[in-house]
Order: structure tokens, then sequence, then C-alpha cells
């Protein structure tokens, strides 16, 4: 068997971005052969990919892509399990090419997204880097005018479409649902069960109890008008002049919101607790 010298492992460690423990084994097996090494690590990269494919990747980024004519706009949540990934550089490298092809594309089906080239660089940085990586969800807005803003952690990003008005006025109102999270757009639009839902919460309070159905129902109206103008964007007094609401905002300016997406990046995404002293010594078990 040829000799593996340190020189060859960093060679196709220079290559391939592994650890030196794997590229020297790498090397035994293919016989001091770099090329060859390089072949079977290839080879070998989906399933080393899909066995990290299990654990949870809750943490990442949230990424935005706005046209030059603010015609439409783009929205993309790209997964990885730990914050110190999410601010990688090849890591963010790899969420800009998916965005720049959603963008081009306007494809909001990821695994149609991901077809292709794509599919293999992920599994190529899931190799490199050791932890899953996944590209969650992706969203195009168009409308009249769409812009957005994105959270300077980019853990938070929002895209506002209006009709009419200009740019900087759906940047600003994007800024603000990134800040107070509404739920939707006017009163009118929250889903019914939720309402129901506040309901029940409002009735199960301790100052309902005892209380006449009449009463009972004159207090509920009050509280759920509160409830909905609290969570509609329009009814909520701006960020930057709490005098002003988003919708006399708008409608200064000769607009109207027409909808908004927000991305917060793992919402939603059940995460474990990790004993990380058990992992640590089950590895070194290995």
């Amino acid at each position: 068997m040829a000799e593996i010298t340190a020189s060859m492992v960093k060679e196709l460690r220079d290559r391939t971005g592994l650890g030196m423990m794997e590229c020297k084994k790498a090397l035994a097996e293919a016989g001091g052969d770099i090329e060859k090494a390089i072949e079977d690590l290839r080879k070998s990269s989906g399933l080393k990919a899909a066995k990290k494919a299990g654990r949870t990747a809750a943490e990442g980024v949230v990424q935005i892509k706005v046209a030059d004519d603010n015609s439409y706009a783009v929205i993309l949540e790209v997964n990885s399990e730990t914050d110190f990934v999410a601010r990688d550089d090849n890591f963010l490298g790899f969420v800009a090419e998916v965005l720049d092809r959603a963008f081009a594309t306007k494809e909001t089906d990821v695994a149609k997204l991901m077809e292709g080239e794509l599919e293999g660089k992920r599994e190529a940085l899931v190799q490199k880097i050791g932890e899953n990586i996944g590209v969650r969800r992706v969203i195009v807005v168009e409308a009249g005018v769409v812009d957005g803003y994105v959270h300077s952690n980019n853990r938070i990003a929002t895209l506002v479409a209006l009709d009419g008005g200009n740019a900087e006025l759906a940047r600003d109102i994007a800024m603000h649902v990134t800040a107070v999270n509404p739920r939707v757009v006017r009163a009118e639009d929250m889903p019914a069960e939720e309402v129901e839902k506040e309901k029940d919460i409002i009735r199960a309070q301790p100052d309902m109890a005892g209380k006449p159905a009449e009463i009972v129902e004159k207090m509920m109206g009050g509280r759920i008008n509160k409830f909905l103008k609290e969570n509609s964007l329009v009814d909520q007094p701006f960020v930057k002049n709490p005098d002003q609401t988003v919708g006399a905002l708008a409608k200064s300016n000769g607009a109207e919101v027409k909808s908004f997406v927000r991305f917060e990046v793992g919402e939603g995404i059940e995460k474990k607790e990790v004993d990380f002293a058990a992992e640590v010594a089950a590895q070194l078990q290995k």
C-alpha cells in the first residue's frame, strides 16, 4: 500500500474541504490515489448527507430578493442545525445560489427548485460542514409595488405588497411587520377559528365567572375588537410614528396594503433538547 503522507492529506483536504481524519481514511481506502479518493467521497456524499437528514435543523437564515422594478420579490428560509453554521460563508453562498434560482424561475415548490445541481451542492455542503442543511420554504410575492426588510441577524424577514405607493413605503411597512408581527392585514382576514379560540380564552377568564350571559357577550365584544385591532396590520400604530396607524400611513401615500409575508427562522419547528456531553461521549465510543 502506498504511504499516506501529510502533503497528500493536505491536498485532499484542500480540494474537498473535509476533515483531516476523513481525508486520511479515504486515501488509505483508495491506496493513496487522490483522484480515486475524491471519486469515492463523491459517491458516499449522498449517504453521508442522508444520515444527517434526520437531525433537526431549526437554525439558519431567511433572505429576500426584490426585482429592480419592485414588481415581485422572493422570500426564502434555509435551515442549519446551529447558529454557528448559519454564519458560515459556504452556507451563505449556498443560500445565495438558491435565492437566485428561486428569483429567476419563480419556483415555489422546494423539491422542484432543488432538482439537479442545487441538490448536489446541498449534499456536498452537508458533507463538508457536517450538519443537516435544508431549504425549508420559499414564496414569491407579486403586486403593483413589492419591497421588504431583513432584520440585521438574518433571522426575520418580511415582504409587503402594495397597491399604489412606492418601494420606500413598502419597506417601511415591512420593517413594522418584522418588529410587531401582526397576524393579518385587516380584522376581517382573521380566521374564524382564531376568533373562536380567543372567545374561549375570554370566557375562561376569572372576571367572567358568574356573570349573566348577555353581560359576558357584551364584554366579549369589546375584548374581541381589541384583539382584532392589536393583531391587524392596518389598525396597528406605526412603529416610526405611533400617532398614525399603518392603514392611515398607506392611505396618506396613495396606497393600500394588499398582503405581507413574514418568515422567522425555525418558527413551527420542534427543537430537540440535546445533551451535548452524552453526544460527545457517544462519538468517542465509536
